[in-house]
């Protein structure tokens, strides 16, 4: 259980920070969509259009449940949180930290969302998304870490200190 797993909403950070954070304390670093475009030889776009939303989440499940590693940073896609068996996965076999930022601050971060590869069901907006997803996010978070108002770096440094104080990490 020595890994750390980011989830949060599209544009709050968590391949930014998790390569940071995998840096500094000489940790892999996982980035569970490149995984999933490596195993299935296709762009999620693509997987998206082919299978549907659906069809992709099954595919997002059933690849994020199948990650192993030890002394890990993990960052799954934003929607990692609607997989059953990846969270169960993640919740055994690390700390699941919740970037959390408010919804002005990822509408603001994210400007086009579609350009940006947010997947929203038809008729569905970007804050019926948030709303639906910040409820997942609280459910599976061991530690939450608000970044509104603060950077990038001022987040790495919370994280870092969060995780010490928890001792989810040791030196």
């Amino acid at each position: 259980m020595n890994n750390i797993i980011f989830i949060g909403m599209p544009a709050v950070g968590k391949s930014t920070i998790g390569v940071v954070a995998a840096k500094y304390l000489g940790y892999s670093f996982i980035d569970t969509d490149l995984l999933i475009q490596e195993k299935e030889k296709k762009l999620l776009r693509e997987i998206i259009a082919q299978e549907g939303l659906d069809g992709f989440l099954k595919i997002e499940d059933r690849i994020n449940a199948e990650v192993q590693a030890e002394r890990s940073v993990i960052a799954p896609g934003g929607s990692v949180v609607y997989c059953e068996n990846a969270m169960k996965h993640y919740k055994e076999i690390g700390t699941v930290v919740y970037l959390k930022a408010s919804f002005e601050t990822i509408s603001k971060r994210l400007g086009n969302a579609k350009k940006r590869g947010v997947v929203l069901r038809e008729n569905q907006s970007l804050e019926d998304l948030y709303n639906e997803r910040t409820v997942l996010f609280e459910k599976y978070a061991d530690v939450t870490i608000c970044e509104d108002g603060i950077g990038l770096e001022d987040t790495f440094e919370l994280v870092l200190n969060t995780l010490k104080d928890g001792k989810f990490i040791t030196d």
